[in-house]
């Protein structure tokens, strides 16, 4: 990656051509992301403001949560990276999002690294021209506080790295090395399930291209950096009443009960919607007919990919030569589960557009999948084929070409959507200075509303969720509820003609125009004589 160049009374490594030109654009990526980062794009959301009031509690002290708040199976590192700026900074959303931009960039530079050690230094150079590109749904996944991927996908990426590294002799430390592979995997289990197929093709890799250094001292150093990283989930476990720990929990929302879409539409959903979506090809409404091309290959490139990495292993003289192989085959793996993992899964047919995100892991594979085009392109462009190699290079050029092209698109149809983005951010912070403004401490919303709500105002104003039919909904902050409920005349912070709004005014009567103290945008504020609580 770098050569030292020495000169009198002084010493730096000096970056090639494809380094200097990652680096470049790493910084256009990660500049990127600053600007959006500084004006909260994408939007936030009650999900992500769930984050944010735990990162606030985390910083007062008040609360230690391991897994997020209602939701008993999502790891909250993202709170404890965040909540050291809260405390120095006050809540805001740039001011959480920032340890998600760090890890960006960290990622950013773990994947140059691991491509150029398993394929090829310009090829690296284009996989971070790919990840620094970045339309709504994966700007959404790296840079919005909630839960999991941001933070698991530089973990794999740095395990891999060390069991390539320790296969090649490259580290010095090698107990601390597999002491840290431990201590990552227990942490990215911890934070995401959703990473178990890359952790057990990393784990796989670690035992082919390692088997010393899981014997004696070193193998003690990574169950024990195992068992830190994951000692959060385990302890919290332990202590969980029957039927709320996590196993529990996922047992229960995988076997929900209702009909199982068939395989023809989870498929669709999957490969047609999921992937194009989570590489970043598609805006949010959902992929077009000709977006949707990539969702088509992937299989195909993951399969060529495999022959490509098996036909190297055969061909190899020695285990050294058998590495880079046996790597590519584990990004390969990950992929095909992870893939595999969501096609089975209702939510592939039922709601593709929301849960794509699911797919974003997919990013650490992608040099493994690009690599059979990068190589036939590059061995048609040096003559080094036959008739059939150029037509098959032209072919892998113009895919790759029209990958590019199809992320500069969905990067720029985001920039171009950001100023309606931006005055939708807009009026929830005017909602919650008007709900301030008017007095109100404790208020009744929707999910969507509340949350967001109370973050917005840094819990001066503190709300509890309603469904359609003004019965409880959502909560998933406990104490949120139980203070509103003590109010003796709590507020309703609710959208215009929603069911919620119109369930109110029909309780009211007469008084529902009276109760109106604020309109802001969509929403609408009402501060009634007497508490509405039409469940008690």
């Amino acid at each position: 990656m770098s050569t030292p160049v020495q000169h009198p009374g002084r010493w730096r490594p000096a970056l090639d051509r494809p380094a200097l030109v990652a680096l470049l654009l790493g910084l256009v990526g990660v500049g990127y992301r600053l600007v959006l980062a500084l004006q909260t794009l994408p939007t936030s959301n009650s999900d992500e403001a769930t984050f944010g009031l735990a990162a606030m509690h985390i910083a007062a002290g008040r609360e230690r949560p391991i897994f997020l708040y209602g939701q008993h199976y999502m790891g909250m590192l993202e709170s404890y990276l965040a909540a050291p700026f809260i405390r120095l900074a006050g809540p805001s959303w740039p001011v959480l999002r920032l340890p998600l931009l760090a890890l960006y960039a960290v990622f950013l530079w773990l994947m140059y690294r691991l491509t150029r050690r398993l394929c090829s230094p310009w090829f690296a150079t284009f996989v971070v021209g790919l990840l620094a590109l970045g339309s709504e749904r994966v700007i959404r996944d790296q840079l919005t506080v909630v839960g999991g991927r941001p933070e698991v996908k530089p973990a794999v990426v740095a395990m891999l790295l060390i069991a390539v590294g320790l296969a090649e002799h490259r580290i010095r430390h090698r107990w601390l090395a597999t002491g840290l592979f431990g201590l990552l995997a227990g942490v990215a289990l911890w934070s995401d399930w959703l990473i178990v197929p890359y952790l057990a093709a990393a784990g796989l890799l670690l035992v082919w291209a390692a088997p010393r250094d899981l014997v004696g001292w070193p193998g003690v150093l990574l169950v024990a950096g195992f068992a830190l990283g994951v000692a959060p989930m385990v302890r919290d476990n332990l202590l969980a009443p029957d039927g709320r720990d996590s196993l529990s929990v996922l047992r229960e929302i995988s076997t929900k009960p209702g009909p199982v879409p068939p395989w023809s539409d989870r498929v669709h959903g999957g490969l047609l919607e999921g992937v194009p979506l989570a590489t970043g090809l598609c805006p949010p409404a959902g992929c077009t007919r000709w977006q949707q091309w990539f969702g088509l290959l992937y299989p195909v490139l993951l399969a060529a990919a495999a022959v490509l990495a098996l036909v190297a292993y055969r061909r190899a003289a020695d285990r050294a030569g058998r590495l880079r192989p046996v790597a590519q085959l584990a990004l390969i793996a990950g992929a095909a589960l992870t893939l595999l993992a969501y096609v089975r899964s209702p939510l592939a047919a039922v709601e593709p557009l929301a849960y794509s995100r699911y797919l974003s892991v997919l990013q650490i594979s992608l040099p493994a999948v690009l690599w059979p085009l990068w190589l036939a392109a590059v061995r048609a462009w040096r003559g080094t084929t036959g008739a059939v190699g150029r037509l098959a290079g032209t072919l892998a050029t113009a895919l790759l070409a029209g990958l590019t092209a199809a992320a500069l698109v969905g990067t720029g149809l985001f920039v171009a959507d950001s100023r309606s983005l931006r005055t939708e951010e807009r009026q929830a912070h005017e909602l919650a200075d008007a709900t301030r403004r008017v007095g109100l401490r404790d208020v009744y919303g929707d999910y969507w509303t509340c949350n967001r709500l109370i973050f917005n105002t840094g819990e001066r104003v503190v709300c509890a969720v309603l469904e359609g039919n003004l019965s409880p909904g959502q909560n998933r902050y406990q104490p949120y509820w139980d203070q509103v409920g003590r109010a003796a005349r709590p507020g309703y912070v609710l959208e215009t003609g929603s069911s919620e709004e119109r369930e109110l005014r029909r309780l009211l009567g007469d008084r529902a125009d009276a109760a109106l103290v604020t309109e802001v945008g969509e929403y609408r504020v009402y501060h009634p004589e007497t508490a509405v609580r039409p469940w008690r």
